[in-house]
């Protein structure tokens, strides 16, 4: 009686150079190959080129002595910009008014994002789709519509504009930039260590504070950052809804009918400096919790 046999394999070898000359048959020859690396090599560096020009020119012009009142033209090196600052107490104002404002926006958008973004990962609930497109819809609407359409309200209810209603319309749209970061965040995220906790007899805030908290801090940290920059860059929104309180953009909207002062890019410098010392210590806490994660699970 016959006994069935499987079909011997062809060798290893011979079935990699049949793949190889099946891949490689119509592929591009590699002069092309090699065009195409230094083509998206020259787009890459070329891009990066003209998107860091504008932060180094504000950088060095900081450190200008402008002939008159407009700081446009080099025209000598000088440190007196960064002697005295605060040599235009409008300035000034403006910019800690912006800082105020940002602070509250950040805090109030990240714990309502946070939570939003929370509800929407872990909960099932037939409203979900709808929530999500709401969220959206703040990122794609073009500012002076929303800016008008906040004014419209403010004047309906015969609100003062100033502090409180820039920091209610900047809050409108950073809460769907922290949704969106935060829901990112956690999308993967093992809710079975809540039940863990749960099942150990932890409290549901103690299990929030120790397990939940500190494993999506990194994406609430992010979203923390760029709704503070957000905020500090916003002008149409809040410009419109600002009545007499001027923020740092509004003020120099204004002085520049009348004079640009190095002083502003000095502002302008420090923020910066500030906002990449805060990326580099977040680049290095994830660096060290990776690190730490590497050594439990070697």
């Amino acid at each position: 009686m016959a006994v069935a046999t499987e079909p011997t394999p062809p060798p290893i070898q011979a079935r990699s150079t049949e793949q190889s000359a099946i891949l490689g048959h119509g592929g591009p020859p590699p002069w092309l190959r090699k065009l195409g690396r230094i083509t998206l090599s020259v787009v890459a560096i070329g891009t990066l080129i003209y998107l860091f020009v504008p932060i180094v020119v504000v950088v060095v012009y900081s450190f200008n002595k402008p002939l008159g009142k407009y700081n446009y033209v080099w025209h000598q090196f000088s440190l007196d910009a960064w002697t005295d600052p605060f040599k235009y107490p409008e300035l000034k104002d403006a910019l800690i008014l912006s800082l105020k404002v940002a602070v509250v926006v950040t805090l109030i958008s990240v714990v309502l994002g946070t939570l939003i973004a929370m509800a929407m990962v872990k909960y099932r609930f037939k409203a979900k789709g709808v929530v999500g497109t709401l969220l959206v819809l703040p990122l794609t609407m073009p500012e002076v519509v929303m800016g008008f359409s906040l004014l419209t309200w403010f004047v309906a209810l015969n609100w003062d504009r100033g502090f409180t209603t820039v920091v209610i319309a900047q809050v409108m749209f950073s809460i769907s930039y922290v949704a969106t970061t935060v829901r990112a965040r956690i999308r993967g995220f093992e809710w079975r260590l809540e039940e863990a906790g749960l099942d150990l007899g932890a409290k549901p805030w103690r299990v929030f504070r120790l397990i939940t908290f500190p494993l999506i801090l990194p994406g609430i940290l992010a979203a923390a950052l760029l709704t503070f920059a957000l905020s500090l860059d916003d002008f149409i929104i809040t410009y419109l809804n600002s009545g007499i309180d001027q923020t740092f953009p509004i003020e120099i909207w204004t002085l520049k009918k009348s004079r640009i002062p190095p002083q502003i890019n000095v502002f302008a410098t420090t923020i910066l400096l500030v906002s990449v010392a805060f990326a580099l210590l977040g680049v290095y806490i994830g660096f060290r919790r990776s690190k730490k994660l590497g050594q439990l699970n070697p």
